[in-house]
């Protein structure tokens, strides 16, 4: 029998339908035998998703997702695993020891502050857009309430998604105000996605994400910390630091992202700075990828000593926590890791230095002495 698991589940601290308590039982619910919650720029969920693994009996871990700035690495000026931005990495604390939750969500907290001020200026940005259109965004009203912590650029659109169905009326009103009134060109796919199914304001947010994000994104700068200031912070609080494999979309299995390149032509070089910096893992999503990009980053984990990390990225209603991919016997690996990071963060909240030491294969780049 298959045992499915998942560190990389969204809340509404960040964004998601989903409340930290209500993620928990929704894993469990699911079958997960292990959870981990990740949300952008905050852990500030954690003690809650914990408090509710431990009531359904999960065991649990948690992380934070954030965006770092590579100037001055070999990898500026590069399209990392971000679709908006070049220069600019998606990045992950993995197995954040309990002991250090708050000291984690205040490293964040003056990020978040200047999140906030590009925020506005998109939202300003967005309703310029929208002139013709006989809708306009508040960010304190229609945005700021989206999210219990973090808003990010799927908050304002989220906004915007609830707007046109409340003024259009329907879903075959959105499609046509999506159409007439914003002037998108929708694919047969697009329209087929707004009109089956429940929850069309994610399914809006989709479509809005797939074909507006450009039009109103201002680039992120000073929220973004640097590598090396996110990997210095990851080792003061004994995390484990983590880069969050794209690769190159064909297909978008969410349907939230063009065809876009990200990092499979310079796959060699990424390994080698990632090494460089002091990252201990790579995290990659299985069901994202192809056969061929999972065996190579597979195998480039194994040559550079990179501990392996898995998890979905679950943040709306209609996504299983489950992955088929872990009856898969070639990605066992991954279900072991997550128990392996399970008990290290455990092990972290108590005695950190020691845990460190106990779990050579999770840092196992540390002990080479590469990085910070």
């Amino acid at each position: 029998m298959a045992t499915y698991i998942n560190n990389h589940i969204h809340t509404d601290f960040s964004f998601s339908p989903y409340t930290p308590a209500e993620a928990a039982r929704a894993a469990a619910e699911a079958g997960l035998k292990t959870a981990g919650i990740m949300d952008h720029d905050t852990c500030a969920g954690s003690r809650e998703f914990l408090e509710a693994a431990g009531k359904a009996k999960i065991p649990a871990t948690c992380g934070v997702e954030c965006r770092v700035c590579m100037s001055g690495t070999a990898l500026e000026g590069r399209r990392l695993n971000n679709p908006d931005q070049k220069s600019v990495a998606y990045v992950a604390m993995h197995g954040i020891p309990h002991r250090y939750f708050d000291e984690v969500d205040a490293f964040f907290a003056p990020y978040r502050e200047k999140r906030n001020i590009r925020n506005r200026a998109m939202t300003e940005r967005l309703n310029a857009l929208l002139s013709g259109a006989g809708i306009t965004l508040d960010f304190d009203r229609d945005v700021l309430p989206l999210s219990r912590m973090t808003v990010t650029e799927r908050h304002i659109l989220f906004a915007l998604a609830k707007k046109i169905l409340e003024t259009a009326g329907s879903p075959s009103g959105a499609v046509s105000f999506l159409e007439g009134r914003l002037g998108l060109s929708l694919s047969a796919a697009d329209k087929e996605k707004i009109l089956s199914g429940s929850y069309t304001d994610y399914r809006v947010l989709g479509v809005l994400k797939a074909r507006l994000v450009e039009k109103f994104y201002i680039d992120a700068t000073d929220e973004c910390p640097h590598v090396t200031e996110f990997i210095r912070m990851v080792r003061k609080y004994y995390g484990i630091a983590a880069y969050a494999y794209l690769g190159d979309v064909g297909q978008s299995v969410t349907g939230d992202k063009k065809a876009q390149k990200f990092e499979d032509d310079y796959i060699d070089l990424l390994f080698s700075e990632l090494k460089r910096l002091g990252f201990d893992a790579v995290t990659f999503m299985p069901t994202r990828n192809t056969p061929d990009q999972l065996d190579r980053v597979m195998s480039l984990c194994r040559e550079y000593g990179f501990f392996q990390i898995s998890g979905e990225d679950i943040n709306s209603p209609f996504q299983s926590f489950v992955c088929p991919a872990y009856a898969d016997p070639k990605f066992y690996h991954l279900v072991d890791a997550a128990f392996t990071l399970i008990e290290y963060e455990k092990a972290a909240s108590f005695a950190p230095s020691a845990a460190v030491k106990k779990y050579p294969q999770i840092f196992a780049n540390r002990k080479n002495g590469t990085g910070l």
